[in-house]
Protein backbone atom coordinates (compact mmCIF):
# COMPACT_ATOMS: atom_id res chain seq x y z
CA UNK A 1 0.00 0.00 0.00
CA UNK A 2 0.80 3.73 -0.01
CA UNK A 3 3.81 4.36 2.33
CA UNK A 4 4.91 8.19 2.35
CA UNK A 5 8.70 9.40 3.30
CA UNK A 6 9.39 12.59 4.20
CA UNK A 7 11.58 15.23 6.58
CA UNK A 8 9.24 18.44 5.88
CA UNK A 9 7.90 18.53 9.68
CA UNK A 10 5.35 20.96 8.28
CA UNK A 11 3.78 17.59 6.04
CA UNK A 12 4.53 15.46 8.42
CA UNK A 13 1.87 17.72 11.09
CA UNK A 14 -0.58 17.73 8.27
CA UNK A 15 -0.53 14.34 7.75
CA UNK A 16 -0.59 13.05 11.73
CA UNK A 17 -2.39 15.96 13.29
CA UNK A 18 -5.70 14.71 13.94
CA UNK A 19 -7.52 18.33 13.57
CA UNK A 20 -6.47 18.56 9.78
CA UNK A 21 -8.83 15.14 9.46
CA UNK A 22 -6.99 14.16 5.93
CA UNK A 23 -8.67 11.54 4.31
CA UNK A 24 -7.14 7.96 3.95
CA UNK A 25 -8.56 5.37 1.70
CA UNK A 26 -8.09 1.56 2.59
CA UNK A 27 -8.97 -1.74 -0.06
CA UNK A 28 -9.83 -4.20 2.70
CA UNK A 29 -9.85 -8.11 1.31
CA UNK A 30 -12.25 -8.89 4.19
CA UNK A 31 -14.07 -12.69 4.73
CA UNK A 32 -17.70 -13.02 4.04
CA UNK A 33 -20.31 -11.60 1.38
CA UNK A 34 -20.66 -8.19 3.00
CA UNK A 35 -24.32 -6.28 2.94
CA UNK A 36 -25.68 -3.45 2.44
CA UNK A 37 -26.55 -2.95 5.97
CA UNK A 38 -22.98 -3.49 6.98
CA UNK A 39 -21.88 -0.85 4.76
CA UNK A 40 -24.00 1.10 6.11
CA UNK A 41 -22.90 0.85 9.33
CA UNK A 42 -19.30 1.63 8.52
CA UNK A 43 -20.81 4.89 7.19
CA UNK A 44 -22.32 5.92 9.76
CA UNK A 45 -19.80 4.72 12.30
CA UNK A 46 -19.16 1.70 14.59
CA UNK A 47 -18.47 1.12 18.04
CA UNK A 48 -15.15 -0.40 18.48
CA UNK A 49 -12.78 -1.05 21.78
CA UNK A 50 -9.44 0.90 21.35
CA UNK A 51 -7.28 0.57 24.63
CA UNK A 52 -10.04 -1.03 26.44
CA UNK A 53 -12.29 1.70 25.92
CA UNK A 54 -15.55 2.11 23.61
CA UNK A 55 -14.81 4.42 20.94
CA UNK A 56 -17.31 5.20 17.89
CA UNK A 57 -15.68 5.86 15.16
CA UNK A 58 -16.78 9.01 12.59
CA UNK A 59 -18.27 8.58 10.11
CA UNK A 60 -16.60 7.12 6.65
CA UNK A 61 -17.07 6.56 3.38
CA UNK A 62 -17.68 2.78 2.56
CA UNK A 63 -18.47 1.49 -0.86
CA UNK A 64 -17.86 -2.56 -1.87
CA UNK A 65 -14.93 -2.52 -4.99
CA UNK A 66 -16.85 -4.68 -7.46
CA UNK A 67 -14.47 -5.73 -9.43
CA UNK A 68 -11.45 -6.32 -7.01
CA UNK A 69 -8.76 -3.90 -7.30
CA UNK A 70 -5.07 -5.38 -8.90
CA UNK A 71 -3.27 -5.87 -5.69
CA UNK A 72 -1.12 -8.73 -6.53
CA UNK A 73 -0.31 -11.51 -5.03
CA UNK A 74 0.30 -11.28 -1.19
CA UNK A 75 3.67 -12.78 0.57
CA UNK A 76 2.87 -14.99 2.52
CA UNK A 77 -0.10 -15.68 1.03
CA UNK A 78 -3.64 -15.10 2.89
CA UNK A 79 -6.12 -18.01 4.48
CA UNK A 80 -7.94 -19.19 1.71
CA UNK A 81 -11.57 -20.94 2.43
CA UNK A 82 -13.33 -22.20 -0.59
CA UNK A 83 -16.61 -22.35 1.20
CA UNK A 84 -16.35 -18.93 2.41
CA UNK A 85 -16.15 -15.79 -0.25
CA UNK A 86 -14.50 -12.64 0.11
CA UNK A 87 -15.08 -9.21 -0.39
CA UNK A 88 -12.80 -6.27 -1.16
CA UNK A 89 -14.51 -2.63 0.11
CA UNK A 90 -13.08 0.70 -0.03
CA UNK A 91 -13.36 2.43 3.01
CA UNK A 92 -12.28 6.25 3.30
CA UNK A 93 -11.44 7.50 6.79
CA UNK A 94 -10.50 11.12 8.25
CA UNK A 95 -8.91 9.92 11.55
CA UNK A 96 -6.61 6.96 12.17
CA UNK A 97 -6.86 5.24 15.64
CA UNK A 98 -4.75 2.17 15.70
CA UNK A 99 -5.76 -1.29 13.68
CA UNK A 100 -9.24 0.95 13.47
CA UNK A 101 -10.17 -0.58 9.95
CA UNK A 102 -9.61 -3.70 11.40
CA UNK A 103 -11.66 -3.01 14.53
CA UNK A 104 -14.30 -1.72 12.26
CA UNK A 105 -14.79 -4.71 9.81
CA UNK A 106 -14.63 -6.98 12.47
CA UNK A 107 -17.73 -4.76 14.47
CA UNK A 108 -19.60 -5.41 11.05
CA UNK A 109 -19.18 -8.84 11.10
CA UNK A 110 -15.92 -9.35 8.15
CA UNK A 111 -12.52 -9.73 9.35
CA UNK A 112 -9.94 -8.38 7.34
CA UNK A 113 -7.83 -10.41 5.67
CA UNK A 114 -5.91 -7.85 3.74
CA UNK A 115 -5.15 -4.25 3.83
CA UNK A 116 -3.88 -2.18 1.50
CA UNK A 117 -3.69 1.96 1.58
CA UNK A 118 -4.98 2.85 -1.58
CA UNK A 119 -4.44 7.03 -0.84
CA UNK A 120 -3.73 9.54 1.16
CA UNK A 121 -5.89 12.60 0.22
CA UNK A 122 -6.04 12.39 -3.45
CA UNK A 123 -2.30 11.00 -4.01
CA UNK A 124 -2.88 7.28 -5.01
CA UNK A 125 -1.14 4.62 -6.14
CA UNK A 126 -2.58 4.19 -8.94
CA UNK A 127 -0.24 3.18 -11.54
CA UNK A 128 2.13 1.98 -9.03
CA UNK A 129 3.48 -1.20 -8.92
CA UNK A 130 4.12 -3.74 -5.47
CA UNK A 131 7.68 -2.45 -4.91
CA UNK A 132 8.07 0.63 -6.36
CA UNK A 133 8.49 4.27 -5.80
CA UNK A 134 8.17 7.19 -7.13
CA UNK A 135 8.67 11.05 -6.86
CA UNK A 136 6.16 13.29 -5.19
CA UNK A 137 5.77 16.15 -7.98
CA UNK A 138 5.05 19.79 -6.81
CA UNK A 139 1.47 18.54 -8.10
CA UNK A 140 1.72 15.92 -6.32
CA UNK A 141 2.25 17.70 -3.06
CA UNK A 142 -0.15 20.22 -3.84
CA UNK A 143 -2.85 17.68 -3.72
CA UNK A 144 -1.25 16.41 -0.80
CA UNK A 145 -1.45 19.26 1.12
CA UNK A 146 -4.97 20.42 0.14
CA UNK A 147 -4.93 23.26 -1.62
Amino acid sequence: GLLLLTNDKAITQKLLEPRFAHPRTYWVQVEGQVTDEAIKKLQQGVNITIDGRQYITKRASARILNPAPEAGERNPPIRFRKSIPETWIELTLTEGRNRQVRRMTAAVGYPTLRLIRAAIGKVGIDGINSGEYKNLTMEDMALLMGR
